[in-house]
């Protein structure tokens, strides 16, 4: 009994050595993870964490560079929220974001519903569709200067839009869009639309690819029409993913800059000046840099608020049904 006795001893002995080795071996590699991981999480500090800092601390003050002293002496200009209480009276400011907000309640919603057209319609099927397919993802790739460019000598009174319209309408047609209050806002939707509409269609299109089949064909079999099929089954499904992508374009419309700067320079006038292009000239113009600061930390926050919803409604937990039945007996 006692030699029995000694063997279990032993085997237990033996055991804990294996388990203490084991953490032992675990907190080295966890010890090695974090030592390796350190550079890289310092730089990222230094890349995020030190501007924003900076832009917070310059933004309580009123440094320019005209005053001739570095930025980290911005606090003997120290004026607190002051910056903060003026943009809330700046009229120039809240027209501009007007102008943004109405360029981003008119281009994104127009963008989602032809994304979702052509994705509908890839999705269906279409003859030739690798060629499409290429085709209509080519305006995204094109960097958003080079686009504003190309719709900038498009709009011009002997452009090809004058032309193309003149072919329908009698006599030739020398409008001059960029010149118009109202027709170079138009102007520059129909940019914003012609190269981010494909970005809507990548996007839509996956969501599409990742409703079942076998649904799609049980409700095909059972008598449902395309319409039945897409309202009752495909849109439920992919609501997570409409969420998403009008979340992004919505953001990003939001900071538009480039094809504003290179087609109208906010004109005529600032009827098209954008948020972003209203922040460039205070910056690089006017040079007032600490309340450019604040107007900057302001929109950050309020794009975290629209993000952190977009998450929220995304990653909330689904509802026991997920697609409406498709009813039966419908005559073939």
């Amino acid at each position: 009994m006692s030699e029995v006795a000694s063997r279990r001893t032993t085997s237990i002995s033996v055991a804990q050595d294996n388990v203490s080795a084991e953490a032992t071996l675990a907190g080295e590699r966890r010890s090695l993870a974090k030592r390796l991981l350190a550079p890289t999480q310092l730089l990222l500090v230094f890349i995020v964490a030190f501007p924003l800092c900076m832009q917070i601390y310059i933004s309580m003050t009123w440094w320019t560079p005209l005053d001739g002293e570095p930025w980290y002496r911005a606090y003997r200009s120290w004026v607190w929220f002051l910056n903060y209480i003026d943009l809330f009276r700046d009229e120039a400011l809240w027209a501009a974001v007007w102008r943004t907000v109405l360029f981003v309640l008119i281009s994104v919603p127009l963008e989602f519903f032809l994304g979702l057209i052509f994705a509908t319609i890839f999705y269906e099927g279409v003859a030739g569709r690798p060629f499409f397919y290429s085709i209509l993802l080519m305006p995204m790739m094109i960097v958003p200067a080079v686009a504003g460019y190309i719709f900038f000598l498009m709009f011009q009174q002997t452009g090809p839009v004058n032309a193309a319209i003149s072919i329908v309408y009698s006599g030739a047609l020398d409008w001059n869009w960029l010149n118009d209050v109202n027709r170079a806002f138009i102007a520059i939707i129909v940019a914003d639309v012609w190269q981010w509409t494909p970005l809507m269609f990548l996007i839509l299109y996956a969501g599409l690819m990742s409703v079942p089949d076998d649904q799609m064909r049980a409700a095909t079999i059972l008598g449902a029409n395309w319409w039945d099929r897409f309202r009752r089954i495909a849109l439920p499904r992919i609501k997570a993913v409409i969420v998403i992508a009008i979340g992004l374009r919505v953001i990003e419309a939001f900071k538009i800059f480039d094809p504003i700067f290179i087609m109208t320079s906010g004109g005529p006038g600032v009827a098209t000046e954008s948020l972003s292009l209203y922040l460039y000239k205070r910056t690089f113009q006017d040079l007032e840099w600490s309340y450019v600061a604040a107007i900057g930390i302001t929109v950050l926050i309020v794009l975290s608020l629209i993000t952190g919803i977009i998450i929220a409604k995304t990653t909330a937990k689904p509802q026991a049904a997920t697609a409406e039945p498709v009813e039966q007996g419908r005559a073939v």
